[in-house]
């Protein structure tokens, strides 16, 4: 338990360090949200009401001391302010409005890019050399190197605007009213096909790979070789003895790419018009609503943490060396 407390205190101080940065960046740049409403406004508004707008968006002349205590203070409250973009609309509400749509996608992706990945790299590993190996190792390597957008473009081209087999964006069909329904689960999964599949090509070779190289690494372990000398099963051999203390290296990565890809599904998302948090940070970003901005931001750090976090605890449970010290 030392270990666990350890690594929970290290995962507090570091969001504390992201929530400072996430405070200062915004506040170095020059103007704000609120200059850049009363400017394009015109005449529209009258002077006197831009103080008034800073004081409903949070843009208060304080002291910068002062503001970093009231942001910590609506950090932990999650009282992050309106958003600029979505007015009347809290940042929370519209995070929360977008999150479940990420989460449809980074799971669904690492769901898919984990099995595949795991279950190719400890074939190729047992039959290493072979012409599986020889194929798929490539392969995964190819995939690790093409940058999502270029898998997003192809795939959207091919498959939505070329052979129409698919829906070229969004998270349904706009004119179906979304509920529980059998229509609504069938438009979501559609629409979700492409977005999920080029997010999980984006993964699938780093598992493979990393599977390969664990398996490969404890394949002339002695009790691989005791376990062959008692005429243990092949597949009991491959999945129970190489497979299972193999798979920490894939675990811990699984976890942790869980929390990148929350930044990472943002170019995804913008090519699919997908409603999940990397859209709603493009158009944060391209609206200059800072408070969202920095709401996301914070969602991203704390997904990255957790995600750690997570691999620690997965790390502490496969590794029995953690129990004992």
């Amino acid at each position: 338990m030392p270990f666990l407390a350890r690594r929970l205190g290290f995962y507090v101080a570091a969001f504390l360090v992201a929530a400072t940065f996430n405070f200062l960046l915004p506040r170095l740049l020059p103007g704000n949200p609120v200059d850049v409403m009363f400017a394009q406004a015109g005449t529209a508004l009258p002077p006197e009401s831009l103080e008034a707008l800073k004081s409903t968006f949070g843009f208060l002349d304080e002291p910068l001391p002062v503001q970093y205590l009231r942001y910590l203070a609506s950090v932990f409250t999650w009282d992050l302010g309106l958003s600029v973009k979505f007015h009347p609309l809290t940042v929370g509400e519209v995070l929360w409005a977008s999150l479940p749509w990420t989460l449809l996608l980074v799971l669904a992706s690492a769901a898919l890019a984990f099995g595949l990945g795991t279950l190719g790299g400890i074939a190729a590993a047992w039959r290493r050399g072979g012409w599986l190996d020889s194929t798929l190792a490539p392969a995964a390597l190819v995939l690790q190197a093409v940058p999502p957008l270029v898998t997003s473009l192809l795939a959207l081209s091919l498959f939505a605007v070329t052979l129409k087999w698919l829906p070229t964006g969004y998270a349904w069909e706009p004119m179906l009213d979304l509920g529980w329904t059998w229509e609504s689960i069938a438009s979501v999964a559609t629409h979700a096909v492409l977005p999920v599949t080029t997010l999980a090509l984006a993964q699938v070779g780093g598992y493979l790979v990393t599977m390969r190289n664990s398996m490969i690494n404890l394949l002339g372990e002695d009790y691989i070789t005791l376990g062959i000398a008692k005429g243990l099963t092949e597949s009991r051999l491959r999945h129970a003895y190489a497979a299972r203390n193999a798979l920490l290296p894939s675990v811990t990565s699984l976890a942790m790419t869980l929390g990148a890809v929350f930044g990472g599904a943002l170019v995804t998302e913008v090519v699919f018009n997908y409603p999940g948090l990397g859209y709603t940070l493009y158009q944060g970003i391209t609206a200059r609503d800072y408070p969202l901005v920095q709401g996301q931001l914070l969602v991203m750090t704390l997904a990255m943490l957790v995600a750690n976090f997570a691999a620690d605890l997965a790390a502490f449970a496969l590794d029995p060396r953690l129990r004992r010290g």
